[in-house]
């Protein structure tokens, strides 16, 4: 950003949430008030929720549930951890948790990218439609359950029933995974996959890291449609 765009600071231990969720739906796409940082968040939810704007927002703290729900076309950095559903429902843009990410990150996902710079806990990504999501640490169980597009990358491990009844989504880990879900399989590392990959790991800012240290996870594509012979997985 050129530095003739002001930084808006709005300090939540002095005024009220409602306030600065309600200033932030009112930016639009010429928005002259395009970076803004976020004071004293101290746990509070539903931080920065709804951005429907190129705004460029740094939260100085560790927030509650639903930081950054349905965010689009912003990019929103909290610089703590985040409780459940950080990201949910995202739409585009970028979020960025420096700390850990607490359940269901990302979850609904439908396009954007989610960077978790620590790790995020059980059902990260669930019923994701399109969002990409970087866990530099680890995952716990339940992650990418019924997950449909899109592609959760983990440099560290995954917990039980990674992948539960997923449908396209991509997975990546390069650590163990304590377990796959129903009809959740390892798959081949093709070119475009390591292409992709390489392309995400870009974008959240990993370097050094071979694509080739990965393993890739997804659908068997069993569950598509109802089959006797597979009646004890559904």
């Amino acid at each position: 950003m050129g530095d003739h765009v002001k930084l808006r600071t709005y300090d939540l231990a002095a005024s009220p949430l409602r306030e600065l969720n309600a200033e932030l739906h009112r930016q639009g796409d010429g928005a002259n008030d395009t970076r803004w940082e976020i004071l004293n968040p101290r746990g509070s939810h539903a931080v920065a929720v709804g951005v429907d704007a190129p705004l460029d927002i740094d939260v100085r703290g560790s927030v509650g549930y639903y930081c950054a729900g349905m965010n689009k076309k912003a990019t929103i950095t909290v610089y703590g951890s985040a409780g459940p559903g950080v990201a949910e429902n995202m739409m585009s843009g970028k979020v960025v948790v420096k700390g850990d990410a607490s359940q269901y990150a990302g979850a609904t996902g439908r396009g954007g990218l989610l960077v978790v710079e620590g790790n995020a806990s059980s059902r990260c990504g669930i019923s994701m439609k399109g969002i990409d999501i970087v866990v530099k640490g680890s995952i716990g169980h339940m992650s990418a359950f019924m997950a449909q597009s899109g592609s959760l990358v983990v440099l560290g491990d995954a917990g039980d029933a990674l992948g539960d009844s997923i449908y396209e989504a991509r997975l990546y880990v390069r650590g163990g995974v304590q377990s796959l879900g129903a009809d959740c399989i390892e798959k081949e590392m093709r070119a475009e996959h390591h292409e992709q990959l390489a392309a995400l790991l870009d974008k959240a800012g990993v370097s050094g890291v071979a694509t080739s240290e990965f393993k890739r996870y997804g659908s068997a594509r069993k569950l598509y449609n109802f089959n006797i012979d597979n009646a004890d997985a559904y």
